[in-house]
Formats: C-alpha cells, structure tokens, sequence
C-alpha cells in the first residue's frame, strides 16, 4: 500500500501560476515524483524507448482534475515501469557496454554527475543569469559572441553589456531565441512562484533519501513540472538558500545541490532568527531617527533617551564614531554606513554629523575638536568623593608655619567669568620710598599631596580646559571652589612671595612662605582699568601696583626683553545648547594698564621662584627661551603693538625647559622664570607649589627629583598641547559664527600683519581680534590698515572670506 506524508497539513507542491491548474494533490504528487524517479532511470539506461515517449505523454497531460483520466490505475503503471527496468536490466546490451566505457563521477550518495554538470554551449537567444558584480545576479538574454570567449547580453534593466563566461551562474534550460523585451514579465512571473518554504518541505523529501538535487529535479519536485519558468524558480531558491541545501558539486554554470545534515539546518535556523531579529531591530531603529528627525526642536527626543537602551545606544555610537572619525571597529563603521543608506543619507562624516544633530542628539554648535580628543569632561565619582573628603578632612601641615597677611589689601584681578582665582596682589610703600610687592598663590598643596587619587587625576588632565562655551577645571569644581581658590572677604590659605624693588625695577629683597590672607577686592581688568583711571586716594595701593609694573617693564626692556604684547580675543558663548545662542565676545590689548599691571607682576613672581629655587638647589620646572639673536631695532618701523609682535614672534624660537637649575629667558629678559602662579589650573605650577613647600617645611626630602619632574613634564606638555590645539580652534569657531550672524557688508578695521603671497596679506580684525588673510591692493604695506567685509562665514568648516572695501 502506497503511503504519503503530509508537512503542517499541506501539500508539498504548487503549481506554476504560468500553468493555471490548481495545486496539485499530495497523493497525485507521489505519483509523478515515482513517474520522475523512474523516467529518470530509464533516460539513463535507455534514452528513446518507446515506453518512455508514451508514458511522458500519458502523464503530461494528466494535470487538470483530482484523478487521472485515464484506463491505467496506478498499480498498472508501476507493474509496467517495474516490467520493463527488469527488461533492461536482463538485455544489458550494447549501449551499456558504450556507456560503462565512459568516465563518470560519483558524489558520496552514489550519484553519477557526468551528465548533470554539462554546460549548454552558449548561443544567442539563450535565457542566462550572470553575475553582475559581487552582490548582484541579473537576467539576460546572449545576444552575439564578443571576442574569442566573452558575449554581449541584453540585461534586465534594458542594458547592453558584455560578459565573461565565468560570470554565468545559469542557463535557463528549454529556452530558445528568448525575446529580451519579455524579461521583466519573466521576472514577475517568477517572483509569484518564489516561495522559500518549498524548500523546507523539499528537504525534509530528500534528507530522508540521502538524496542531491538538480535546479530542474527541484522544479519537478516542487512545481510538478521542470519548464524553464519553474527551473529557473528553482534554481533561483536553491542559489539563494543558506539553510536547507549547499552546494556539492559546481561546474561553469551547472550546480547540484545537497540537503545539510539536520542539526547544520537547525543551528541555521537558529542564526537567522537572530539575524531577522537584529534586522527588526535595525528597522525599529530607523524609524525612531526618522521620527525624531521630523519632529520640531522643542520635541526632540533628550540626549539621555539615545543612551538608555544598550542597543540603542550602540548604534547612535557608532553614527557619533563616524561623525568625528574615530570608529573603535571596522564592524562599528559599517554599522554606522548602513544605518546612513537606510536613511538616504550619503556615508560621509558629515552625513552622520548632520543626521545627528537633526534627531537633537548634538546641538547645532557642537564641539567635535572635543569629541575627536576625547578630553574628559567630568571628574567621576570616585575622584569626586576623594576630594570632598579632602575639604572635610584634610589637616594644614603647615599651619604653624603660616604668616599672618591679612592685614593687607588684597587684590585678585581676573576675567569676569573666572570660576577658581590663584593669585591675588598687595603692595605698599617702605619708608625708604621702596615698594614692597607681595604675589599671594592660593596653596592647593594645603589638601593635595603628591601621588595622592585627586592629583594623579590632575596630572592626568594636565591643565584647566577653558572654552567659550564650558570650563573643565583640573579638579573637581567643589575642592577647587571652597577650599583652594581664593575668596573674597575670606581667610584663605596662600603661598605668598614678597619682593622689594630697587627704584630701576630689580629686585632688592625677596621671600617666600606660606601664608594666610583675606582677599579685599575681586576685580575684572576693566574694573581695574576703571580704578586706576580714576587715581583714587582710598586706592593708593593699586596705583603703587601699577607703578611697581612700569618699574618692572622698563627694566626688563634694559635686559633685553621683547615686547610680545597683542590683542587678544575672549568670547563667552550664553546657552551654547540653542541653535542661536548668545554670543558675548571682547578684545583685550594686552598693553592696557590693567592687563601689563597683572602680566608683570606673574613675570615678578616667576622669577623670585627661580631665584629661589636655585638659590636653595631644589628641582624645579625652570623655562627659559633663547633670544635668536633678535635685533628689535629691526622692527622699529612698524608700529607697535600687534604688527610688531607678529613679526618679532616669527623669528623667536621655542621655549626649553631645565629641572635642576634657572636658564635665562631672554624674551622675558630675565635670568630665570618657574610658573608658579595657576597651581589650580596647571599641573606643572602644583609641582612647583610641591617642591617649594616640601623646602619650607625644613627639609631636602622633595617629592620629585629633577628627573621625575622632566618625565611628569614631558607627558603633562603633550596634554597641554592638545588642549591648546582644542581651545585654539573653539576660540576660532565661535568667532566666525559671531562674524557670520553679523549684518552683511559691514565693514571691520584690519591691519596688515604681513604678506603671504604676492597682495595676498595676513590680516588682523581689530574689533575682533581675529586674523585672516586677503588680497589687498596695490600700494598698500605692513603696518596699514584697510577695511574689509566678510563675503562668507561657515564655522563648521573653517571658513572665513574677507573682500577689501575699496
């Protein structure tokens, strides 16, 4: 008794819908899979018995209705079939004898493939596939040969090409002189009958015979019939299959295909429920960022949304890698490019950039120098607890040690928006006529000690990072706030140095202790300016500060100094998040009252130190910078200031360090200079603070020899220079924004710094403090001035055009 298996209730065939029959039956489908098993026997034994021909006629036409029509039942046809395989078997004639003389191969089932991987020669009209590159297969129609070997094709798409023969990955069997107009209504008459799951049920058939499978016997199997639509479907299935079949045998454009083992199928299967769940995934993902894309400003998602789902956050990641070019893996590149594709974008940077800051997930503005340099922009937690134990618990190793100072007017002149204040100034005059001048240096080493959980985390950022729209400070806010800085109106740690100067300006007397102060005055330079504009009796002490710099100037210009002062640009950008946020912006000159008062008064300092530490043989940061024989007379007819200083500072050359004892610095034209003066916000003036207060304290025990501070230096410089580099091109930023928002055709003073190239100048914006470059015209020299417009402004991309208003 014949029986039949059925798969979920269903049956393991379809019908074509070129064929317009329905499905045919799972018992009728036993049938013609037995026909085709033994029909294939007979062509193999003895291609063109007459019963072949009959039977293949009898049982084609058998398709339209649930049983055959016809006077065999189906145990006739199989005793016939049966009948006439013992027949052959018995005449063995001459034609096996031909065939056993010709080479065949066998797969592990026992198969002979000679037959089945012979490739049609090809000719025009031929039906083919062909590889058009590596992720796309296309339909063609051959069309004439092209060379010795290659042939021109009429594609899918209606394109003209010629192909390579190793490109064809099959030949649609049973199709001749194929009109290449018809290939689309092929195509679509094909993708009806693309049903992945007949291979499902394909396989189950075929693993339990152990059986391989041609493209065309997987069109009988499936489809009932093995025309070149349903062939084609096949081969198509088997071709794109990555779970049921693998290949076993590949030759030119012929494939035969072998069921995978079931535990191969069922770790695939496995694999692409995954795969298909990263996918509906990747789709929900995408149609968030369209979402958030289109919704208005005020309704964008929180940043904080983006980084709350580990999936999530791992693909806004890898488009913010890709945004500033620093992807961790090729894997988060490439999902960064797909997730660009799928949105239409191209994959470009600043295609993720843009992307970005449409969800809201960056603000307009954004920093990228910050992102690209991974600056930390937070202290953790565990540095943050260290240093509030630090304020609580902490003692003052030095407090017997301290002089009382708080007698004096303290002033600390600093910018406005200066969060931390590290040095304040008191003077007063001796009754000799002398000035007396004391540096007070707040004294971060009272709670800091060397090797300690806050300082590695200071040496590690090397310095306080300030940019127009955020401040980073080298420890955390509320150590640096409440305990180091100074604060007016109260009692306040402090190293302070005193100096008494000679009427030329040199130093007469000098000392260093440590000491307690209480802050008088906190004062912005222009608040200082004011003061000292005004020449208030009630503030002799600053007049007598302001005296003490030009003693102080004057007499470094006779030691050879070189006046570097210029205009400087300060902006402080309100709201940084908004799209339009404010913009504060001013210039300083350097060679204002107030200012030069303050620059002379660190340099004092600096040098007091150096003497210091030299005078008592203590490692110390020592910077020097060699004068390269620099002849100022050379400059003196341009005018000074920042035209003169350009040209002076092209011919400087850099600054050298020494850690065991003073090197002059001649542009400062001074015999030795340590910075001292920002321990708060540089790493290399706390090591000094370290050094000196180790000496006050009684000993030569220092926490650092000159070697380890050379080391300490030489990684702290190269933190310092990148956040140089970072501020430098903050700063830039921000003020081509400023300039771009500004009305069109206004006109900025510029003065010509020098040339570039021909008439092209390098300019300085004096209300901006900004330098660029220009064509100027003919006549005009270094030192002129000239007005100019801005034509273009971008800041994203560095871009500033400037046009001489002529």
């Amino acid at each position: 008794m014949m029986t039949v298996r059925a798969i979920n209730g269903c049956s393991i065939i379809r019908t074509a819908t070129t064929g317009g029959g329905p499905p045919v039956s799972l018992f009728r489908h036993r049938i013609q899979r037995l026909r085709a098993t033994h029909l294939r026997e007979f062509s193999k034994l003895a291609l063109g018995y007459p019963l072949l021909r009959s039977s293949r006629r009898f049982l084609g036409q058998n398709t339209g209705g649930d049983a055959p029509s016809c006077s065999y039942s189906i145990h006739n046809l199989v005793d016939s079939v049966s009948e006439e395989l013992e027949s052959i078997r018995r005449r063995k004639g001459s034609r096996i004898r031909v065939r056993a003389s010709v080479k065949v191969k066998l797969t592990s089932y026992g198969e002979v493939l000679e037959d089945k991987l012979v490739n049609q020669e090809l000719e025009a009209g031929l039906l083919l596939e062909f590889k058009k590159d590596p992720d796309r297969v296309l339909l063609a129609v051959a069309h004439r040969p092209d060379g010795k070997k290659n042939w021109m094709v009429f594609d899918q798409n209606g394109v003209t090409c010629s192909i390579k023969p190793q490109q064809i990955t099959y030949i649609v069997p049973g199709v001749y002189n194929f009109d290449h107009t018809e290939l689309t209504g092929f195509l679509h008459r094909a993708q009806d009958n693309l049903d992945p799951q007949l291979l499902e049920f394909a396989w189950i058939e075929l693993l339990e015979k152990n059986k391989p499978v041609t493209p065309e016997e997987l069109a009988e199997m499936i489809y009932g019939r093995s025309d070149p639509l349903e062939s084609y479907c096949a081969h198509f299935l088997l071709s794109k299959d990555e779970i049921y079949f693998s290949v076993l045998e590949s030759k030119g454009s012929r494939s035969i295909y072998a069921p995978r083992r079931t535990e191969q199928v069922d770790e695939l299967l496995r694999r692409q429920r995954v795969k298909e769940a990263e996918e509906r995934e990747f789709q929900e993902f995408i149609l968030l960022l369209k979402s958030a894309k289109k919704a208005p400003s005020h309704a964008k998602p929180p940043k904080s949304s983006w980084l709350a789902d580990d999936q999530v956050r791992d693909k806004i990641g890898s488009l913010e890698a890709y945004a500033i070019d620093a992807w961790a893996s090729t894997d988060q590149r490439k999902l960064a490019g797909m997730i660009l594709k799928s949105m239409g974008l191209q994959k470009t940077a600043v295609s993720a950039l843009n992307l970005l800051i449409d969800i809201g997930y960056f603000p307009v503005h954004v920093n990228l120098d910050l992102l690209k340099l991974n600056l930390p922009t937070h202290h953790s937690e565990a540095i943050v607890e260290a240093a509030e134990a630090l304020l609580s618990e902490s003692s003052d190793l030095d407090v017997v040690r301290r002089i009382d100072l708080t007698h004096l007017k303290v002033y600390a002149i600093d910018v406005d928006e200066a969060d931390e204040l590290d040095d304040a100034l008191s003077a007063t005059r001796l009754q000799d006529g002398r000035i007396k001048i004391w540096i007070h240096v707040a004294d971060p080493a009272r709670y800091v000690t060397p090797g300690s959980k806050v300082d590695r985390e200071a040496r590690r950022r090397g310095t306080s990072v300030f940019l127009p729209t955020a401040t980073y400070p080298m420890f955390p806010e509320k150590l640096a706030m409440e305990g180091m800085s100074l604060r007016q109106g109260e009692i306040c740690n402090a190293v302070s140095v005193s100096v008494v100067l000679r009427s030329d300006g040199s130093i007469a007397e000098y000392s260093v202790e440590n000491s307690i102060i209480r802050p008088t005055y906190m004062l912005t330079y222009e608040s200082a300016a004011e003061l000292l504009h005004l020449n208030l009796e009630e503030e002799a002490e600053l007049r007598l500060l302001s005296e003490a710099a030009f003693l102080r100037s004057q007499w470094r210009h006779e030691q050879g100094a070189v006046d570097t002062t210029t205009l400087e640009t300060r902006i402080k950008v309100v709201n940084p998040e908004d799209p339009e946020p404010l913009i504060n912006l001013y210039v300083e000159n350097q060679a204002e009252p107030a200012m030069r008062l303050v620059f002379e008064m660190m340099i004092l300092c600096g040098e007091v130190v150096a003497t210091f530490g030299s005078q008592h043989n203590i490692p110390l940061p020592y910077r020097g910078q060699p004068q390269s024989n620099i002849d100022v007379s050379a400059f003196a007819h341009l005018p000074e200031g920042p035209v003169r200083t350009s040209s002076i500072v092209k011919v400087m050359r850099a600054a050298e360090m020494n850690f065991r004892c003073p090197v002059r610095h001649g542009v400062l034209g001074i015999p030795g200079y340590v910075q001292f003066t920002s321990p708060i916000r540089r790493y290399m003036d706390l090591t000094a603070h370290y050094q000196i207060k180790a000496f006050l304290r009684g000993g030569d025990n220092f926490p650092f020899s000159a070697g380890e501070l050379e080391g300490i230096a030489a990684s702290v410089n190269i933190q310092n220079r990148v956040v140089r580099k970072l501020c430098n091109s903050g700063l830039r930023y921000w003020v081509i924004e400023f300039l771009r928002r500004q009305p069109k055709g206004k006109k900025y003073t510029a003065l010509i710094l020098r040339f570039v190239k021909d008439r092209i100048a390098s300019l300085l914006l004096v209300e901006v403090g900004f330098q660029a470059t220009a064509w100027v015209s003919e006549g005009k020299q270094v030192g002129d001035e000239v007005e100019v417009r801005v034509e273009e402004a971008h800041p994203r991309d560095d871009l500033i055009l400037l046009k001489e208003a002529l």
